[in-house]
C-alpha cells in the first residue's frame, strides 16, 4: 500500500476536507467538485481521505470490489469465494481517454465463435464502492460527460456491442477539481456534483510555512511522519464511523426542510436537486459533530457548498455565487 500523506495532517483547506468528509459519511451526497489554483492539495486530499477510511470487504478477484459472492458479474473469471480487505480504491480518470477505457470493451469475437462473455473491465469497474478521480474535469470530452451522467444516475455501467450486452455495478464518489480559468463545466455535469468547493494558496505567510515544514517532512521520512498524524487520523475516522452509524437517526424538523426549500426558490436554483443535497450534507454533518437533529447552523454552513455552483448567472448582479448565498442565508435564517 502506498504511503499517502495524512488526511488530518493537510494545512487549512477546511471547506474542500469538510466536503470530502461528509461524502464519505454519506456517498449519496453526490460528490465534490473543487476549483482552484493548482498545487492546493485537491488530489492529496482525496488519496488521503480513501487511504484514512476503514479497508472494505470484498470477493477476492472480482473486478468490481463485490462485497458479496452473490453480486460477483457472471462474467467475471478467476472468482474465488473468499473475502480480502482492501483499500477504499481511488481510480484517475484521464483527459482524453477512450470510451472503451472508462467502460470496459466486450471481446466481439471470442462471444461470437466461442459463445463466452469476454469482458475487459474499465475504469468504472474498478472505481465501483470507492472514488473516481478526474483532474480538469471541465477540459473532459462532452461524449465522457454524457457517459459518466448516465452511470451516476443510475449507479450502473452497461456496455452493448452487436447486440451483446454487460452490465455491472457502478457506485463511486465522483470527485472532480479544476481551474475556471481553463473552460467552464457544462451545467449538466456542473448540477450532477453534490458540492463545491473554491479553493487558493494560503496567503498567511505562517500556514504556507505549516504546509512547506509538513511536507518536507513526510518526504524525509515518510513512515515517521505516517506514525506522528496516527493518532489524529484515528480521530476522524472513528468519527466518520461514529457519524454513519448515527445518519439513520438524525432528526430533520419540518422548519429545516422549510428552510432549505425557502433558500432554493430565493437563490433560484432549478429543480429540486439543491434542497436534497443540502439536507443530506446537513445531517451528515449534525450525524459527525454528534448532535441528534440538523440545526440552523447545520445549514449555515453547508448551504455555500449545496448551493454556490447550481445558481443561475444573473447579469445585474455583480456579486458572486457565494455572496449571493450568504445574502440568501442571512435573510432567511437571521
Amino acid at each position: 500500500m502506498p504511503n499517502n500523506f495524512p488526511f488530518s495532517a493537510i494545512v487549512g483547506q477546511d471547506q474542500m476536507k469538510q466536503a470530502m468528509i461528509l461524502t464519505a459519511i454519506d456517498p449519496t451526497i453526490g460528490g465534490v467538485l473543487v476549483f482552484g489554483d493548482r498545487g492546493t492539495g485537491k488530489s492529496t486530499a482525496v488519496r488521503a481521505l480513501a487511504a484514512l477510511l476503514p479497508e472494505i470487504s470484498v470477493i477476492d478477484g472480482c473486478p468490481v470490489n463485490s462485497e458479496f459472492s452473490r453480486e460477483v458479474p457472471d462474467w467475471a473469471q478467476n472468482v474465488s469465494k473468499t473475502s480480502v480487505m482492501r483499500q477504499t480504491p481511488v481510480v484517475d480518470l484521464p483527459l482524453g481517454v477512450s470510451e472503451d477505457r472508462v467502460t470496459g470493451a466486450l471481446d466481439i469475437e471470442r462471444a461470437l465463435t466461442k459463445g463466452e462473455k469476454a469482458f475487459q473491465p474499465g475504469l468504472l469497474a474498478r472505481a465501483n464502492r470507492g472514488y473516481l478521480y478526474i483532474d480538469e474535469v471541465n477540459l473532459l470530452e462532452d461524449h465522457i460527460v454524457d457517459l459518466l451522467l448516465d452511470v451516476a444516475q443510475s449507479g450502473e455501467n452497461l456496455v452493448e456491442r452487436e447486440g451483446l450486452s454487460i452490465r455491472h455495478a457502478a457506485k463511486f464518489v465522483l470527485v472532480g477539481s479544476g481551474n475556471p480559468e481553463e473552460g467552464e463545466l457544462r451545467p449538466q455535469l456542473l448540477d450532477r456534483f453534490g458540492l463545491s468547493v473554491e479553493v487558493s494558496s494560503p496567503a498567511d505567510i505562517e500556514q504556507r510555512v505549516s504546509v512547506i515544514e509538513r511536507r518536507d517532512a513526510f518526504e524525509r521520512n515518510p513512515k515517521k511522519f505516517i506514525q506522528k498524524w496516527a493518532p489524529e487520523e484515528a480521530k476522524v475516522r472513528n468519527a466518520i464511523l461514529a457519524a454513519r452509524a448515527a445518519l439513520k437517526s438524525i432528526k430533520s424538523p419540518k422548519k429545516i426542510l422549510r428552510d432549505c426549500a425557502e433558500l432554493c426558490v430565493n437563490l433560484g436554483a432549478d429543480g429540486l436537486r439543491g434542497e436534497l443535497t443540502l439536507l443530506r450534507a446537513s445531517r451528515a454533518l449534525a450525524a459527525y459533530e454528534g448532535k441528534p437533529t440538523v440545526e440552523n447552523t447545520h445549514l449555515r454552513s453547508i448551504a455555500p457548498l449545496a448551493l454556490s455552483h447550481r445558481l443561475r448567472r444573473d447579469p445585474l448582479d455583480e456579486a458572486g455565487s457565494g455572496a449571493r448565498v450568504e445574502r440568501a442565508v442571512s435573510e432567511i435564517l437571521g
